[in-house]
């Protein structure tokens, strides 16, 4: 299987957002999106604290697309450069043709239908230029928008882990989803959310 990346991530464009690599020219904006506690309420890990966090997270993306584990969009509004978020792609499989789906939205973008059209994006190059077969992704399960999210974009509820993540010194649990290129016909136009 080929490499469909090059020496960069490629730039994915929707209607209403472009998707572009990370830099470190976007540390303030990584720390807006992930240091606000109530946007990070679901996430794996704690928010972040300081703009030397946000840095290394900057290095921490472009080692892993460099490794090929870690393949992160920044994402912004079309004609604006500052990222409101992030759609990744990790853990690809070549062999198996598979990777793990991950974002996140600043909160001033909740609710307009944006997550949905960065994760279609995400989904088709997936579907596409990568030649995944299938796509997973773990979510809290009191994370209700997310839940709708990906079973509104196809997803299948597959199963239940318990006590998977320990992001505040507490246990949560995690709802695991999947979704396979058959099931996603919809998402492979280029009219998809």
């Amino acid at each position: 299987m080929t490499d469909p990346f090059g020496d960069r991530l490629p730039v994915l464009e929707t209607p209403r957002l472009r998707l572009r690599p990370v830099g470190p020219e976007d540390a303030d904006a990584l720390l807006a999106v992930f240091g606000d506690e109530e946007t990070m309420q679901y996430w794996s890990h704690a928010p972040m604290r300081d703009r030397e966090a946000a840095l290394a997270y900057a290095r921490q993306i472009a080692d892993g697309f460099a490794s090929r584990s870690l393949f992160q969009w920044g994402i912004t509004v079309r004609g604006e450069d500052r990222l409101i978020g992030t759609c990744t792609l990790a853990g690809w499989s070549r062999e198996h043709r598979r990777a793990e789906l991950g974002y996140i939205l600043g909160r001033e973008h909740w609710g307009q239908g944006l997550a949905a059209e960065a994760v279609s994006a995400v989904l088709r190059f997936a579907f596409g230029p990568m030649g995944l077969h299938r796509v997973e992704a773990d979510v809290d399960p009191e994370n209700e928008p997310s839940i709708r999210l990906l079973e509104r974009l196809g997803f299948t509820r597959e199963g239940f882990l318990r006590d998977r993540w320990w992001p505040y010194g507490e246990p949560r649990h995690t709802l695991l989803f999947g979704l396979l290129k058959p099931e996603a016909p919809l998402l492979l136009t280029a009219d998809a959310p």
